[in-house]
């Protein structure tokens, strides 16, 4: 809703990926449509493109991806619940991210098999290596 408290019909797409909780702050999401990972119809457009309800957008940010169709629009960042009303996902999208999650989840953490400080032999590798 706008300041005259009617739905909007078009919205700036920065605006939007920040209500619909994409990225944490509208420069964010600005920064992520000027360097084309946002792309709206299959176009790259500018922040202050605006779109419209019905419009298809690929989203890259991070590790993830999503293919959704935008069904709300929304000035206001609200609760995730009201956000992920303002979108509908791909099927496959949805699939694809629950996949990269599970791998992910199975994946050994970095760092998982270091404990506490370098032994000495540790630290002569790592001189060794290193030429220090």
């Amino acid at each position: 809703m706008n300041s005259d408290q009617q739905p909007a019909e078009k919205i700036r797409l920065d605006k939007w990926l920040w209500a619909a909780r994409f990225f944490k702050t509208r420069s964010l999401a600005t920064q992520a449509v000027d360097n084309g990972r946002v792309k709206l119809n299959g176009a790259r457009v500018k922040p202050a493109h605006e779109i419209k309800t019905g419009d298809r957008l690929d989203i890259h940010a991070g590790e993830a991806d999503w293919k959704l169709t935008v069904r709300g629009l929304s000035t206001q960042r609200g609760p995730a619940p009201v956000a992920q009303a303002l979108y509908e996902e791909d099927p496959a999208s949805l699939a694809r991210r629950q996949q990269q999650l599970s791998d992910r989840k199975l994946l050994d953490t970095p760092g998982a098999a270091l404990r506490g400080r370098p032994t000495k032999r540790d630290r002569r590798q790592i001189h060794r290596f290193t030429d220090a």
